[in-house]
């Protein structure tokens, strides 16, 4: 089964929220979901640790993001090397600036050509720019994108 962005979000999300929950409230759940949360044999310290870096800080005024999706075309390794340093400084000058926050390749899991991209940026009008001067999107590398907005409710900033 294949999800998108949107889906894996949202199950993350979900994942988050119900993991701080129930660390920090173990005495109010069930016996058998707190023996889960809080057992080091069920848990491991690594995933402890990492639930609690995923769910902290939470934001009293969340951030919003635009999430910008790439499509790329399916022989993108082999037809991006012109093109690909100008796409890569594009993304470098604006992590620069302060209006991306990050990005790289997404592909489906066990594959190794990647079927696209994700980026995280401040504004859309950032977001919008990139795509704007992106020499993927200008040279037929990027088929198809989409800009979402993201409010950041759980998660380092």
């Amino acid at each position: 089964m294949v999800m998108s962005f949107r889906q894996i979000l949202h199950r993350a999300s979900i994942v988050a929220v119900a993991t701080r929950f129930s660390i920090q409230h173990s005495s109010t759940l069930p016996a058998s979901v707190a023996a889960f949360t809080t057992n080091p044999t069920v848990l491991s310290s690594n995933t402890r640790r990492s639930f609690a870096r995923s769910t902290s800080p939470l934001f009293s005024t969340p951030p919003t993001r635009y999430l910008l999706s790439y499509d790329y075309i399916p022989d993108v390794l082999e037809k991006r090397g012109p093109f690909r340093e100008g796409h890569i400084g594009l993304a470098k000058e604006m992590l620069e600036e302060g209006t991306c926050v990050s990005g790289g390749p997404s592909a489906v899991p066990g594959e190794s050509v990647p079927n696209g991209a994700l980026f995280i940026f401040t504004t859309k009008d950032a977001a919008e720019k990139f795509v704007a001067e992106d020499p993927y999107v200008s040279n037929g590398i990027v088929t198809g994108h989409s800009i979402a907005e993201w409010t950041v409710v759980v998660g380092t900033n």
